[in-house]
């Protein structure tokens, strides 16, 4: 028997199906921890954890619920993760948790070749104003926009259609359905420009997109990488701007160092020739 459960399902409902045999168990972390304290779910024998999306499961939301949730699984127990990325987390809870594990990795290698990288310093309540002079004077063919939140992203969604630019939105607290289908139009060429969270991440290989605008700069080097990077075999031309506030700065040097790249001053004028074809 097969049985789903998250933190919206009905408790009392999930501890009467406990007592049947459950052969496989889906659900939140939180849940399933608050199911084994209860001693309702049993997992003493349960030989496998299966752990999709590793990376967002062992961000601080989740990640003590997950090695709570260990505890409670035999000695002897197996743990898969599947992640579209591979941070400093990922990498630190293998090396805690699982032996002698092997890695498969199917994703190309994200490069910033071909991606020529600019930051333009500005104060928080200047970024919209930078961000319309851009619009102005960039040659768009489709651009995606990242914010460091939900609330940012539904904000600065608005506030581009106000000056009077075509906008989709994605972040994650939207259904996924309604994702796919915004993402599927804006792939389709239905919208220029798409403001998102890092929920769509992991290298842009969506052709028509030569341009990139980190409007919250982001806090560390794989999340940088996933936003401006592209796929190899792409070889695609590209420009990417980072928007940069004074907390920002010590976060530009030290992922220029780590990617072992460089972030130039954004000059008065921007060649055509170096992103778009």
């Amino acid at each position: 028997m097969v049985m789903v459960t998250t933190g919206g399902s009905s408790l009392k409902d999930d501890i009467m199906r406990l007592y049947q045999p459950v052969h496989l168990l889906v659900g939140t972390p939180g849940r399933i921890l608050d199911l084994a304290k209860k001693g309702v779910c049993i997992l003493k024998d349960c030989s496998m954890l299966v752990m999709d999306e590793a990376d967002k499961l062992l961000s601080p939301e989740f990640q003590p619920s997950i090695e709570q949730l260990i505890q409670f699984l035999p000695g002897t127990r197996q743990i898969l993760m599947f992640s579209a990325t591979f941070p400093v987390t990922v990498r630190d809870f293998k090396d805690r948790y699982l032996r002698k594990p092997y890695v498969i990795n199917l994703m190309d290698e994200l490069t910033l070749k071909g991606i020529t990288q600019y930051y333009a310093f500005v104060e928080e309540r200047q970024k919209v104003h930078c961000l319309n002079t851009l619009f102005s004077k960039l040659q768009i063919n489709q651009s995606i926009i990242f914010c460091n939140s939900v609330n940012r992203v539904e904000l600065l969604a608005k506030k581009i259609t106000e000056l009077g630019y075509s906008c989709f939105y994605i972040h994650a607290k939207m259904l996924q359905d309604h994702r796919n289908r915004v993402f599927h139009d804006f792939r389709n060429g239905a919208c220029r420009n798409l403001v998102c969270t890092d929920l769509f991440t992991r290298g842009i290989d969506i052709q028509a997109v030569n341009v990139v605008i980190n409007f919250d700069f982001p806090k560390n080097s794989e999340t940088y990488l996933h936003r401006v990077g592209r796929s190899g075999r792409f070889g695609h031309l590209g420009l990417a701007v980072n928007l940069i506030t004074y907390e920002d700065r010590f976060n530009l040097y030290r992922i220029e160092q780590e990617l072992g790249t460089e972030i130039k001053q954004i000059p008065p004028h921007i060649d055509q020739a170096i992103y778009c074809r």
